[in-house]
């Protein structure tokens, strides 16, 4: 009986579904979670306490200078940390980062305490904060860079897509802890040393993150990173033409004027903060800004986890992308007013403008920046990314720095007789009119990425791997009529409307039904085949328009299902004239069809001998539409009586066109049929499709096939495709169950499967069902196979062997030195287990395939097959980066170009190998025949019987039921040998063996052997 579940195990699981996180995930994205918290919450500690000093002791007019260091500092450390990976293996590196980050922080305590001590005439004091403010921004960059590089090594591409939200969302939470708990700590520590402990919090993350590193060892590299010499500047030699180039510099723009609003709205916050703020002095301001950090954190966890999704799903990409902006201009317009007229300060606009701007950037343009790098190529993608994230940002802030200086130059110039007060309260006005300015450029970009956005989706429609959520969906219907409208060729306008299909299926003919008189047949026909799929009463009209005009018969037949299923009362009598001899058959059927379907007993009779005249008519034509139309009636009646002579009809396309029917009409007495054709290369692709159409109901059919070992291979391959085709949640189980039980080429066919179903079904569902700890137990049974192999080329090795086996056999030696023959049973069977050995690794790949990018696993597979070994290296170095299975050294060894001895030692964890005598080990192989090929199984009974070696009665009697007939001509020949009582035995009973080549051996041994 199974085990109760425990409500806490509910509770447990209810969690995990909520979160969606799968259980094998847990402590790794707790652990992660941890680091980024307790590293972001002494950051938040250190930053908010040096701006406070920092504006107490030298004012917000030293700003720009930080805005432009920072710019340099930033770049410099990420190439240092690029560095550190090349002298350091990752997991050491990641920690050192995390060190170094922390260092520093220990030393500014000393040097704020040094403010009479001068150098070059700035004092130290100065240069620590100074150097803090620089320090708090490069260690935001490392530590986010830190954080995004461990994980991205502890989970692979499917596992982030779950896990990295909530990984990142510590940053928000220790926005929460650090802000409100700032006060409390300044009364605890006092302001000077918030340093101190702000250091100790980065140490606590790196103690954390030496842990992971420790505990999941196999996720990290031990090499440096590869990259291939001829991508170095592969970024910077590509030419970008065309509609590509006019979306990527907009794209650009976006992310530079959102970086450069942020630096402009957080320079006059400070600015305005250090003026009001100046009689309570560092503490006040550290203290509003830990209370302000609190709420803002609070609202920005708030924002990303219950309303950022929600938000681009409800309105769209782009309508969530101006919030920001539209934000900044309301409030920027509404803090001008307050300025001018005097209602209220500068200051409490910019508070707000702040509030906004931190809790939208960092929540509503995080969350639609990835969707608009979408429509990109994939060649280019990623280097564009790197470019903007790590170039053009960082030079926004620069340039956004000496801007700032300017425009304070320019101001102090105009207005030389104001007062200080005067000064900054206009100068906080110019801001605004400039932060205004750049919010409605912003627009203006947002526009223009808008329009080439939705054209670049439409040109790249057959990529099909985009939701309604990416994108907006009134501008790409506006788009598409605008394409569709447009003299072009037929191939662009069927890729629009695919597209539209893909995105928007129920509300496609909203779009298509009035564009119905402008398209070509060809278009006319792909739209009511998709508008058929959800027929909507509303657009009736246009399709009764339709076929009043001259349609080819395909459309007109279309247009008159539509029409007659769609109606809620239709009137039948209508049809009536399409019945006619001289109507197409195309249209004949499809009106017969109809009526049989909604007609009266009368209307239903004259349908019936129209179609009954088509498929006993001698036309091919003829019989094959009015086949194609049983196969719409509900009721077939008394045209049932002509299905069998229809099944063996001398048209294919008639058979072909029946199997249809069987399978639309579930005509279950001729399912067998559809078994039966599947068998034959004729129609093997029509009665694939007639089962997948079958669904659910297939899968006992297909199962019986698939798993009859005595069926031909590739009708059993048949058998599997269709169920993968049919990728239901009952077909994916009975694959994935048949998975972990099954072994070789069967294993292979079902992975090769699993992985070919659309929108990575099959992937989520072997890794839903079994989870990554299934996948890598079958890798470890591939990599336990492949140590069997190894232990048997070694003690079976016609080179060295292991043991002396002479006391098997006085007469012959397999081992004995000469010129070895290519087809000895020997040498035979060492190709055979060789050829095992590739089609392990084949399957190894395969495998990694479920929990790593394809492209990934492709180029590793393919450089490890190459025979150069710089190439082997390459793809090595490939999966040292990406694969984080336990057994990854073991794999890695296995791949590499190792002796046999050596990658057993390696294997040694899986595999626990002792040299064992030639005959002794030619047993144990056998005993593993199941995962044997069928070759190599017959190998080594040739080798037993050439080497006069005894094997079990169970290897023998088993092996001689084998489905394949070389295996038991192989036992047949070696039981001639090794025991011909019990052959003379077995050969009565083996008489009539379907093999035609066993059937004569059995007749030319019993005549041999004298047996009746």
């Amino acid at each position: 009986m199974d085990k109760p579940v425990s409500s806490s195990a509910l509770v447990g699981q209810g969690v995990l579904r909520g979160l969606n996180l799968r259980q094998e995930e847990v402590e790794r994205t707790l652990l992660m979670f941890l680091v980024y918290t307790l590293a972001s919450v002494g950051l938040i500690w250190l930053e908010l306490s040096t701006v406070g000093l920092f504006l107490d002791e030298y004012g917000a007019d030293k700003l720009p200078w930080i805005y432009i260091a920072s710019a340099g500092m930033g770049s410099g450390l990420g190439f240092i940390y690029s560095s550190l990976q090349k002298v350091f293996p990752l997991r050491r590196a990641i920690v050192i980062i995390f060190v170094m980050m922390a260092i520093p922080l220990f030393l500014f305590r000393w040097g704020m305490g040094l403010s009479d001590v001068k150098i070059l005439g700035l004092s130290v004091q100065f240069i620590t904060l100074f150097l803090m403010w620089l320090w708090v921004e490069a260690s935001y960059v490392l530590n986010d860079l830190n954080n995004s590089i461990t994980a991205n090594q502890l989970f692979n591409i499917r596992e982030i897509k779950r896990t990295y939200p909530i990984i990142s969302s510590g940053f928000l939470v220790a926005g929460v802890i650090s802000g409100f708990s700032l006060p409390v700590l300044l009364r605890l520590v006092g302001l000077n040393n918030v340093t101190l402990v702000s250091g100790v919090m980065v140490l606590l993350a790196a103690g954390i993150l030496f842990y992971l590193s420790q505990r999941y060892g196999q996720s990290f590299p031990d090499s440096t990173r590869w990259t291939p010499e001829d991508e170095e500047q592969e970024f910077s030699t590509r030419n970008l033409k065309g509609p590509v180039l006019g979306y990527v510099i907009p794209l650009v723009s976006f992310f530079v004027l959102a970086e450069a609003l942020y630096v402009l709205v957080d320079f006059q916050f400070f600015s305005q903060l250090e003026f009001q703020n100046d009689a309570t002095g560092a503490s006040g301001i550290v203290s509003f800004l830990g209370i302000f950090e609190g709420i803002l954190s609070v609202s920005q966890v708030l924002t990303q986890w219950f309303g950022s999704s929600r938000l681009v799903e409800r309105t769209g990409v782009f309508v969530t992308a101006i919030v920001l902006p539209v934000g900044v201009i309301i409030l920027g317009t509404f803090s001008l007013i307050g300025g001018i007229t005097g209602l209220f300060s500068v200051f409490v606009g910019f508070v707000i403008l702040r509030f906004l701007d931190e809790l939208f950037h960092y929540t509503l343009i995080e969350t639609t920046g990835a969707v608009l790098f979408q429509p990109l190529p994939d060649h280019v993608r990623s280097d564009i990314q790197s470019m903007v994230n790590g170039v053009f940002e960082p030079m926004s802030t620069g340039v956004t720095g000496v801007l700032i200086l300017i425009t304070l130059w320019l101001t102090s110039i105009i207005l030389p007789n104001s007062s200080e007060t005067q000064l900054h309260s206009e100068q906080g006005l110019v801001f605004v009119g400039l932060i205004i300015l750049m919010a409605l450029v912003w627009l203006f970009v947002v526009w223009l990425i808008r329009a080439q956005y939705v054209s670049l989706l439409v040109r790249s429609a057959e990529r099909g791997r985009l939701s309604v959520s990416d994108i907006d969906m009134p501008q790409l219907k506006r788009n598409v009529v605008e394409t569709l409208k447009k003299p072009g060729e037929d191939a662009d306008k069927r890729s629009c409307i695919e597209l539209l299909s893909q995105l928007d299926a129920k509300n496609v003919g909203e779009t298509l039904a009035p564009l119905f008189n402008s398209l070509s047949p060809s278009l006319q026909r792909q739209s009511l085949e998709i508008m058929l799929n959800h027929p909507n009463p509303a657009y009736l009209e246009d399709i009764r328009a339709l076929t009043q005009s001259n349609l080819p018969p395909e459309v007109l037949a279309l247009a008159l299902r539509y029409l007659w299923l769609t109606e809620t009362n239709p009137d039948i009598e209508q049809l009536r004239p399409y019945l006619q001899n001289k109507i197409d058959p195309v249209v004949r059927g499809t009106a017969a069809a109809l009526i049989l379907r909604r007609g009266d007993r009368e209307q239903k009779a004259a349908a019936t001998n129209t179609i009954r005249r088509m498929i006993t008519s001698g036309q091919e034509r003829e019989r094959v539409m009015g086949v194609r139309a049983l196969g719409e009636a509900d009721y077939l009646q008394g045209l049932r009586l002509y299905l069998n002579d229809l099944l063996q009809d001398e048209s294919l396309r008639v058979r072909c066109a029946l199997l249809d029917v069987i399978a639309s009409t579930h005509l279950e007495e001729y399912y067998p049929s559809l078994m039966k054709a599947l068998s034959y290369r004729s129609t093997r692709d029509t009665a694939l499709q007639a089962l997948v159409r079958l669904g659910n109901e297939a899968i006992p059919l297909l199962m019986q096939q698939a798993s009859d070992i005595y069926k031909p291979d590739l009708v059993r391959l048949q058998a599997w495709t269709a169920l993968g085709e049919i990728a239901t949640t009952e077909a994916l189980d009975t694959l994935i169950s048949e998975l972990m039980i099954s072994w070789g080429t069967t294993r292979r066919n079902i992975l090769k499967i699993l992985l070919k179903i659309p929108q990575d079904a099959g992937i989520e569902g072997v890794l839903d069902r079994v989870g990554r700890t299934g996948v890598e137990v079958l890798i470890e049974q591939e990599l336990m196979f492949i140590g069997q192999i190894y232990a048997a080329l070694l003690d079976l090795s016609l080179e060295k062997p292991i043991l002396s086996d002479s006391e098997d056999s006085d007469t012959f030696d397999p081992f004995a030195p000469g010129i070895p023959d290519l087809q000895s049973p020997q040498q035979l069977l060492k190709r055979a287990l060789e050829g095992l050995e590739i089609d392990a690794v084949d399957r190894c790949f395969l495998l990694m395939k479920f929990l790593y990018p394809h492209s990934s696993i492709q180029a590793a597979s393919f450089n490890i097959q190459s025979n150069s070994s710089s190439n082997v290296a390459r793809g090595l170095e490939i999966l040292d980066n990406v694969v984080d299975i336990v057994h990854k050294r073991a794999l890695i060894s296995v791949l590499d170009q190792h002796s046999k001895i050596e990658k057993l030692e390696n294997l040694s964890d899986l595999v626990n190998y002792q040299p064992l005598k030639p005959s002794d080990r030619l047993r144990r192989l056998l005993e593993y025949r199941h995962f044997l090929s069928d070759w190599a199984l017959a190998c080594c009974f040739h080798l037993a019987r050439s080497a006069r070696w005894s094997l079990t009665a169970e290897q023998t009697l088993m092996s001689l039921r084998h489905p394949t007939g070389f295996v038991r001509e192989a036992v047949l020949a070696y039981l001639k040998i090794a025991s011909q009582r019990a052959l003379i035995e077995l050969l009565p009973m083996l008489q009539n063996d379907p093999d035609r080549l066993v059937a004569a051996q059995v007749e030319e041994f019993m005549v041999q052997l004298g047996v009746k």
